[in-house]
């Protein structure tokens, strides 16, 4: 085979292979190629004469053969003249030198052009002929790889531009500092947006916006049920937003019961809620902070039971039925005056906290990888929060808060060194963080207290007895009885109603739909079997106590508490324990939808085609339908009475006129203006002294009405015309005041006397 045959007939290595091959006459340099060839040649027996030893076989052709026939592969003229891949570079036949600088001319001609090209040529002839006499086995492979390098070097030194590279599409530029921090904020939004906990807060808001409807239609005029105690709740959440700001040492002695003192003591004090006072001033910014915080007090406690529901272990749709039939119980409808009682979102929200900071699910158990100390210490702060809102709702749930405390450390303790001993760690950061919330939450507790501690030592009869439990306590029937304020069984439930002694406190249905899943929650649910048993035994037991004396007189039951835990005894409506069964239910009910919805998934997934699936997912929310269904209302919501205009301009201390419990509320309403002191007063109880006014002043004006009303401290009295219809007043307003040392005007509608 010629020279010119092998360069036509083989693929070409790489062009630097002619220039790695030595200069004619030169010295061939010893490489690990030619130790291989010589070792390979030794071993066969064969001579560099006869051009066919083992290695022409392994390696294909050689120049200088003699024309022996080669042995092993066909020729390479045989083979088309294809570009070969690294592959079949790998496996073909060795070239001689000559055939490589040949190969390395056409390479030369395509990259340097013909001139250069031509010079190479004739040196690369000059070495091939210089290789080919040698009678040396293979070409050397260590010079061909360093002579690869070489020629690509080369090469890319003489490559023309690329002309298309004009016509390629602009570089992205690379972003500004500003433009990356930028897109990082764009899809960090994005992804908290549709986060869980984003949808759910706002799904949180918009149902409580739909289900308290017409409370915002016109939040600056009207209220919620009626307008007696949320007048006074709307004062006190006024007065402690002014009083902060302005003198945070009275905060106790407030401008209403002038002049008893600890007087912001007399009832739940919503003291939480301070924050939202300091916002606006009037009767009007006090009407549309309470209408904003009622509205407020349905979405926290929606969230708060789905997000208990969520860490104990229920699914999606399963925690929002637990969300929805605790904020929306039908039994709560008869409490749209009680904002106190409203406000009930931060027991399960701190309970969820606590439970996620210690890293213990009811479905998955106690999991220390868990824990975090961050939320424990948000746990005990919205906890000592939702204290602070009244003791009404708060005292059960620090009592619940403490034995649950209790129970888990011995649980704890047990488990870890007496009864089968296993290791749970439990960390020092956790139990530094437990300490300091559990300081604070008691230590809120107590600095409450003292008030109160403090009216009831001074007023002997703001102290309940059990005579005043048995009245307000319920019986069983309750728990299946509706409040008027229920759109889908108010009217249904009018006989039921009636045949209560005091139907605001006793109509405790949850809902038929909640007792229902929550049966189903007992036999079909993700909970243990054991933890269902626990959940229905606290159902049992909350309604038992909710019922108050009428369960066997409360003998083993209310009254031991009522006689024995500190503060029990100033609760007098057993029937608000409901809230805590309503929660259990809801937990049980969440067991069940969540099962359901696990196997509908199943269901789902075995089905071939799917098809069948988009309503099978549909039945799931079936349930939450019907919970959110039962929760519809029809509360009235009536016109605040206006703040007359002597209000805004007569200072105190003053005594307006008439005086009760429910023309007092709205008087409290009007003095947030001015915050002067006021005689008038509504609460839980009525102070004797207040008792003492009310009966002096029946013949106001008169000397021995305007004597004592001096000794109080009282300098101005108003007598409010359109509401002394049927009373002594309206004979007297306009008698003659000469001899008695006070002055009369009329503003606006209100009869102002100074004395």
């Amino acid at each position: 085979m010629t020279t010119e045959q092998s360069a036509a007939g083989s693929s070409r290595p790489d062009n630097a292979t002619a220039r790695s091959a030595p200069a004619e006459g030169g010295p061939q340099p010893s490489t690990p190629g030619d130790s291989a060839g010589r070792k390979a040649s030794d071993q066969t027996g064969t001579t560099g004469g006869t051009g066919t030893t083992a290695g022409a076989t392994a390696t294909g052709d050689r120049a200088g053969t003699g024309g022996g026939k080669p042995t092993g592969d066909p020729p390479d003229a045989a083979r088309p003249a294809t570009k070969a891949d690294p592959a079949e570079k790998a496996s073909t036949p060795a070239t001689t030198p000559d055939t490589a600088a040949r190969n390395g001319k056409a390479d030369a001609v395509d990259k340097a052009g013909p001139v250069k090209a031509d010079t190479k040529a004739d040196a690369e002839d000059k070495a091939g002929k210089s290789g080919a006499g040698s009678g040396t086995d293979g070409a050397d492979k260590g010079d061909e790889k360093t002579a690869a390098g070489k020629g690509e070097d080369e090469g890319d030194k003489g490559e023309k531009p690329d002309r298309w590279k004009a016509f390629a599409s602009a570089p992205e530029p690379k972003p500004s500092l500003l433009g990356r921090a930028a897109r990082a904020t764009t899809r960090g939004i994005g992804r908290l947006l549709v986060h869980e906990w984003t949808l759910a807060t706002l799904a949180s808001l918009a149902l409580a916006v739909l289900l308290t409807w017409p409370t915002l239609r016109y939040p600056l005029h009207t209220l919620p049920q009626d307008y007696w105690d949320p007048s006074l709740q709307a004062w006190q959440m006024a007065w402690s937003g002014h009083i902060l700001l302005t003198n945070p040492a009275q905060l106790w002695q407030s401008n209403a019961f002038f002049p008893e003192n600890w007087s912001f003591a007399f009832s739940d004090t919503l003291l939480g809620y301070a924050p939202a006072g300091m916002i606006g001033t009037g009767p009007e910014a006090a009407v549309l902070r309470y209408n904003i915080m009622f509205v407020l007090a349905h979405a926290l406690a929606t969230l708060g039971a789905y997000a208990l529901a969520r860490q104990l272990g229920a699914g999606r749709i399963g925690s929002a039925v637990a969300g929805a039939s605790f904020a929306y119980a039908p039994w709560l409808l008869a409490q749209a005056g009680h904002l106190h009682v409203i406000s009930n979102g931060g027991i399960p929200l701190a309970l969820a906290m606590l439970a996620r900071g210690h890293g213990w699910s009811l479905r998955h158990g106690y999991r220390p990888e868990r824990r975090h100390d961050g939320w424990v210490y948000t746990g005990w702060l919205v906890a000592a929060w939702q204290l602070s809102l009244g003791f009404g709702i708060g005292l059960p749930f620090a009592y619940f808060l403490g034995g649950t405390v209790l129970v888990a450390a011995v649980t704890w303790f047990l488990r870890r060194w007496v009864i089968r001993p296993v290791k749970r760690p439990f960390g020092r950061r956790l139990l530094i963080a437990d300490l300091v919330g559990g300081l604070l939450f008691a230590g809120v507790g107590v600095l409450l207290a003292i008030p109160f501690f403090t009216v009831a030592k001074a007023h002997p009869n703001a102290e309940r007895s059990v005579g005043d439990i048995a009245v307000f306590s319920p019986p069983a029937s309750g728990f299946f009885t509706a409040p008027a304020e229920s759109r889908i069984w108010g009217a249904l439930h009018e006989g039921a109603r009636a045949s209560l002694p005091w139907h605001p406190e006793m109509t405790l249905l949850p809902g038929f739909v909640l007792y229902a899943l929550a049966a189903g929650g007992i036999f079909f649910s993700v909970w243990k079997l054991r933890h269902r048993l626990l959940l229905l035994a606290g159902v049992v037991v909350t309604m038992v106590f909710a019922m108050g004396t009428r369960f066997f007189d409360g003998a083993f039951t209310y009254v031991p508490l009522f006689e024995h835990l500190p503060g029990w005894n100033g609760l007098r409506t057993p029937g608000r324990l409901m809230l805590w069964t309503t929660l259990l239910l809801g937990l049980l009910a969440a067991g069940a939808v969540s099962a359901f919805a696990a196997r509908v998934r199943e269901i789902s997934a075995e089905r071939i085609p799917s098809w069948p699936s988009p309503w099978l997912r549909l039945a799931t929310l079936l349930p939450l339908v019907l919970v959110i269904g039962e929760g519809l209302n029809s509360t009235p919501h009536p016109i605040v009475p206006a703040q007359p205009a002597a209000m805004r301009t007569v200072s105190g201390p003053m005594l307006v006129l008439p005086s009760n419990q429910s023309l007092d509320q709205p008087v409290m309403l009007w003095s947030t203006t001015k915050f002067q002191d006021v005689v008038n007063g509504g609460s839980g109880f009525t102070p004797s002294q207040l008792d003492d006014v009310r009966r002096v002043t029946l013949s106001f004006p008169d000397q021995t009405s305007v004597d004592y009303l001096r000794v109080l401290g009282v300098r101005n009295v108003l007598l409010v015309r359109d509401q002394i219809a049927g009373t002594p007043w309206e004979v007297t307003v306009d008698a003659p005041v000469d001899g008695l040392g006070i002055t009369r005007e009329e503003i606006g509608g209100v009869v102002v006397y100074r004395l």
